[in-house]
């Protein structure tokens, strides 16, 4: 594959490997020292990618089809994993927002046999709230007439189709009824599930529905003071509930 990826090597022998997946306007380089400091944390090997249309992997040719979220999961993700090597159950995805619902599907779409070893999900979107759309709404303005442009130029190849290539998509018709509910209620491994209060384009509803379906235990950790972004606003508190997540999971399964 052609996508901008960056493989941090494990501490630990057979150790998992972490498998980032960014946000609706993310990248590789917007995880930051993220995944490098997790992946220090836990002694385990981390695989960080920008999917088509972000960062410096290649532009988009068209517009994102109301399914992109699925062909993501379904078919550039496993090729992804072709690539490098990799099984899903020798992984531990974490998503976040669009990246959160991507690494939900994946989980879902397979045998529990074969379903990554745990997940984590920040600011998931199981379903379409309106709150989303309000705040995907005010991102446009903000790109459009703020600095929000300017800001994500510095980190994607052509932020133009970046920015409408996801803005356009959430705000068409056609992607209104997206809802991931059944993939979840397939999903039988562990997840950790963190929201900001604060998040300005989804609830704790996503976290309630998430712990309703998902047939294996949901952990939620809910942060104070913390919008969309908690890897980025509160690092620390959102580092240690992982840590500690990824520990419990380990010692459990010995």
């Amino acid at each position: 594959m052609i996508l901008e990826s960056r493989l941090i090597p494990a501490v630990k022998a057979d150790a998992p490997t972490l498998v980032f997946l960014h946000e609706g306007l993310g990248s590789l380089g917007l995880w930051r020292d993220f995944p490098q400091r997790l992946a220090e944390r836990t002694g385990y090997s981390a695989l960080v990618y920008s999917r088509f249309g972000y960062g410096q992997s290649p532009v988009l040719a068209s517009a994102r089809p109301a399914e992109y979220m699925r062909d993501e999961a379904l078919v550039v993700l496993p090729q992804l994993f072709d690539e490098y090597g990799l099984r899903a159950r020798e992984t531990i995805l974490v998503g976040h927002s669009d990246g959160a619902t991507i690494a939900l599907i994946f989980a879902g779409s397979l045998p529990e046999s074969q379903q990554p070893q745990r997940i984590i999900v920040e600011a998931p979107h199981l379903f379409v709230e309106p709150e989303s759309i309000d705040g995907i709404r005010a991102a446009r303005v903000a790109f459009e007439s703020g600095d929000l442009r300017k800001r994500m130029a510095k980190h994607h190849r052509d932020v133009d189709a970046t920015f409408y290539g996801w803005n356009d998509v959430w705000l068409s018709n056609a992607f209104s009824d997206m809802n991931i509910e059944p993939d979840c209620a397939r999903i039988a491994v562990p997840i950790l599930a963190i929201q900001g209060l604060a998040d300005a384009y989804g609830t704790l509803t996503q976290l309630d529905r998430l712990q309703q379906l998902a047939r294996g235990p949901v952990t939620r950790c809910e942060i104070p003071g913390c919008g969309h972004s908690p890897h980025r606003e509160k690092p620390a508190e959102t580092l240690e509930a992982m840590v500690d997540f990824l520990t419990v999971a380990a010692r459990n399964a010995r």
